[in-house]
């Protein structure tokens, strides 16, 4: 079975619903996952600023988003994922979808997604930064000096683009999104035990079609 995952790196459901998908696929070893670009919020951004300010602006006050923090936090803590929002850095994730592309040419694209992850929800690492992306990458075993040549350069743009056309094509709106055998989409971080059904009711369908 063929998984395909388009996730933001700065989406907290994204990196809860890789969590859920990880524990869903647990001892699973005929299925293929592959994570694609999506960006929630194109637009650049400048210089560094918290993210509790740029939040703030746009959903209606500091008060608000300690609301919505507080909700997606308890939840991810379930998952046993910390989310240090008060730390995060706002960002444009272009260049770490690029980042996460240069990984998955070298066999380690869910470590590098989700250290991006951990670096942006935890540790509070301005993932926008080309020079703290290259460190991220290090983290994981790659050449820290390569990943920084490599986002001095326009490698990777053109792959980055096709993962954001392609869920234009599939009418993604909203992530996380898992297309499943490249016709079935579950969205939203599910949990496992309804991942786990939605897998097996394709595998079932996917069975009768091929038979």
């Amino acid at each position: 079975m063929d998984i395909q995952v388009w996730a933001d790196v700065i989406c907290p459901w994204c990196y809860i619903g890789k969590s859920r998908l990880e524990q869903a696929l647990r001892g699973d070893s005929g299925t293929t996952v592959t994570y694609r670009a999506y960006e929630l919020d194109p637009a650049p951004v400048p210089q560094p600023i918290p993210l509790s300010t740029a939040l703030a602006a746009k959903f209606g006050g500091p008060d608000r988003v300690a609301q919505m923090w507080a909700h997606v936090r308890e939840i991810a803590a379930v998952d046993g994922l910390e989310l240090n929002f008060e730390r995060a850095i706002a960002a444009n994730t272009f260049d770490a979808h690029r980042l996460i592309a240069w990984a998955a040419e070298q066999g380690r694209q869910a470590a590098m997604l989700e250290a991006l992850q951990i670096a942006h929800f935890t540790d509070g690492v301005d993932i926008g930064s080309h020079p703290a992306l290259a460190r991220v990458a290090g983290t994981i075993g790659l050449d820290e000096a390569a990943a920084l040549g490599y986002l001095g350069s326009t490698e990777g743009v053109n792959a980055v683009k096709a993962d954001i056309m392609a869920a234009r094509d599939f009418g993604i709106t909203s992530v996380p999104t898992f297309v499943i055998a490249n016709k079935y989409a579950v969205q939203g971080a599910q949990s496992v035990e309804t991942l786990q059904a939605a897998f097996d009711e394709i595998r079932r369908r996917e069975s009768v079609d091929a038979g």
